[in-house]
């Protein structure tokens, strides 16, 4: 199965009674298992969940650890992109090479990366002590 295919059929499981802005992705590791998400939303906003952030969990809890493209779909007039949050959990997993497309319900199509996504990314590194 394709990540579009994956992450479109997911994308109808999305629970977003308030927005009724259903989200789904998919990300593929790097032995190529593919794992999906989609949006949870809550009446607490705060508290919902993203598609991208659900893919990643389910990649995890799958054994997962590193990230080797990730593909998000949502029906909205352009492709959109992952939030800021969830920028920083894609790239905890992938290169900053790794692939990101952005689809629409309608077919558009968007690729970049995961730098392009997120340049001046905070990491480990950053934590490390000299």
């Amino acid at each position: 199965m394709s990540l579009l295919e994956a992450a479109t059929a997911v994308r109808e499981n999305a629970y977003a009674p308030y927005s009724r802005f259903k989200v789904g992705a998919a990300v593929r590791t790097v032995t190529g298992a593919v794992h999906v998400g989609c949006n949870v939303e809550n009446a607490a906003y705060p508290e919902g969940t993203c598609a991208e952030a659900g893919a990643i969990a389910a990649m995890v809890a799958a054994g997962g650890t590193r990230i080797a493209e990730i593909l998000v779909i949502a029906d909205s007039a352009e492709p959109v992109p992952p939030c800021g949050g969830c920028r920083q959990k894609i790239a905890e997993f992938a290169p900053p090479e790794a692939a990101v497309t952005l689809c629409t319900t309608a077919g558009q199509e968007v690729r970049t990366t995961v730098a392009a996504l997120l340049p001046g990314v905070f990491t480990a590194a950053h934590m490390d002590r000299a």
